[in-house]
C-alpha cells in the first residue's frame, strides 16, 4: 500500500471577501476563486475546466518534449453547464489540444506521438480528467464533527 504521504493532497480555502477566496497549497502557492461576479477571479467550474486543461497538456508535453519542443502549445476545454434532474453539472466536455512542432526529424517525431500522448492522458495519465470521467463519491464534513 502506497504511503499517505506520497498519494494525499489538499488545499485550503479562506473566504477574504464577498465571494471571494483564497487558495493555498501546501508549498504556500495562492490562488484566487471568484463567486462570478465583476471581479477577474476564475470560478470554481473555470477552475475545473482549467484543472483539466492543464494535467492533459502536461501529461501530452512530457512525452512528445523528448522529442521535440512544441512551438506553441494551446489546450481548450469547454462543456455546457446544465441543471436536469442530476443537479447542475457538465456536459459536453470536450479537450482540443493545439500543438505544433518545429520542421524536422525531431518535429516529426513528436507530431507521430501526439495522438497517442492525448491517448494517454485521456485513458490513463490525467488525474483530473480520470477523477472526472470515472467518477469519485465526495465525503462532505462539517470541522469537529
Amino acid at each position: 500500500m502506497a504511503d499517505q504521504r506520497d498519494t494525499f493532497r489538499s488545499i485550503e480555502l479562506t473566504k477574504i471577501g464577498e465571494a471571494r477566496w483564497k487558495a493555498t497549497n501546501v508549498r504556500g502557492g495562492e490562488t484566487f476563486v471568484g463567486g462570478g461576479g465583476d471581479d477577474p477571479d476564475f470560478t470554481p467550474l473555470e477552475l475545473l475546466l482549467a484543472a483539466i486543461a492543464a494535467c492533459s497538456a502536461a501529461d501530452v508535453d512530457a512525452i512528445t518534449r523528448k522529442r521535440a519542443e512544441a512551438e506553441s502549445f494551446t489546450v481548450t476545454t469547454s462543456g455546457d453547464k446544465v441543471r436536469d434532474d442530476l443537479g447542475n453539472h457538465l456536459v459536453n466536455l470536450t479537450v482540443t489540444l493545439d500543438v505544433t512542432f518545429p520542421e524536422g526529424e525531431g518535429g516529426d517525431a513528436a507530431r507521430a506521438a501526439l495522438p497517442r500522448s492525448v491517448a494517454q492522458t485521456r485513458d490513463r495519465l490525467c488525474t483530473v480528467g480520470r477523477t472526472v470521467q470515472v467518477g469519485a463519491p465526495i465525503d462532505y464534513r462539517l470541522a469537529g464533527e
